[in-house]
């Protein structure tokens, strides 16, 4: 659903279960800081407004969104966790670049749903420019993070 038509921030509370008994690992690209800071904090402060304890929510960086697909890898592996939830921002530019990066984390997160026995929460940001990234981790059209972490819930619930 295209994102002018829903705001990511907006979801019905009453059928979000509780967090309280769950354990999610967070991998966070530093690449667009501002906007993936952003996309972590709505996040964060989602998973604990549903119960999540602060000590069961364990984040990990990784320089860029490529990594993602690794560092969600090697948290399915080591973590223990209930879901993963991953967080980037690629920004398209003057060069295919943007075109790789957005097929390859796509396609690696989806192979790791298929193969993990924990949802991996998709939560890249692909976007034309910076407005359109700054609209939606926080912005016009809500945070991302925040329907990331919903999705967390829902799914490792699931």
């Amino acid at each position: 659903m295209a994102t002018s038509l829903h705001n990511l921030s907006q979801y019905d509370i009453t059928t979000i279960p509780d967090a309280s008994n769950m354990c999610f690992g967070i991998v966070v690209a530093e690449w667009n800081e501002e906007i993936t800071g952003a996309l972590l904090d709505g996040a964060v402060k989602t998973l604990e407004k549903h119960g999540a304890l602060p000590e069961n929510i364990h984040i990990k960086t990784v320089p860029g969104s490529f990594e993602l697909i690794y560092g969600a890898h090697q948290m399915v592996l080591h973590g223990g966790y209930d879901a993963v939830i991953i967080l980037g921002s690629v920004i398209r530019g003057e060069t295919p670049h943007f075109d790789y990066i957005c097929q390859g984390v796509t396609a690696g997160i989806a192979r790791l749903n298929t193969t993990s026995e924990i949802p991996i929460i998709y939560g890249l940001l692909t976007t034309n420019d910076l407005q359109q990234a700054l609209d939606r981790c926080g912005g016009k059209y809500g945070n991302k993070g925040d329907e990331c972490a919903i999705d967390a819930i829902k799914m490792a619930k699931f």
